[in-house]
């Protein structure tokens, strides 16, 4: 298959987001932070818990820039491998939503107050009214 111009714009703009956030995540990594990332992981993906919180934190980082960096590559990576890298984030970041404890409504897709930063900012950022970070408050929960 080959790239379409239409791609291109599609691809630099969701790459170039992904990079970012794979790049903040290796440049201000703390022990703290990647605790906070490897618990909310670990609520939808269990076997996470196994791996150290920084060994977690830094795979993770590692793949966000991966998969950025696959996607700005616009003339070396084909539309299917791009397509297919997509695929699974997007499936990974499904499944978090679905299982994170209090970010949906009981029985339906649509967010509660607490699952709507999740959509509108960098979800590692939402805070909660009272400022504590949202992710911090889920990880920290014993709710499966």
């Amino acid at each position: 298959m080959a790239t379409k111009p239409w791609h291109v714009p599609v691809r630099l703009a969701t790459g170039l987001f992904i990079l970012n956030e794979g790049l903040t995540k290796q440049q201000e990594l703390d022990a703290e932070r990647a605790e906070v990332l490897q618990g909310t992981a670990a609520k939808a993906f269990p076997q996470v818990e196994e791996m150290e919180a920084e060994q977690f934190a830094r795979l993770l980082a590692t793949a966000e820039v991966t998969l950025g960096a696959a996607l700005i590559a616009v003339p070396v990576v084909p539309p299917l491998l791009a397509g297919l890298g997509l695929l699974g984030f997007s499936g990974g970041l499904i499944r978090l939503y679905l299982k994170l404890p209090g970010v949906r409504r009981e029985g339906s897709v649509r967010p509660t107050q607490q699952g709507v930063p999740l959509a509108k900012e960098r979800p590692g950022e939402a805070a909660q009214p009272d400022g504590r970070p949202l992710l911090a408050l889920i990880a920290a929960s014993e709710i499966r």
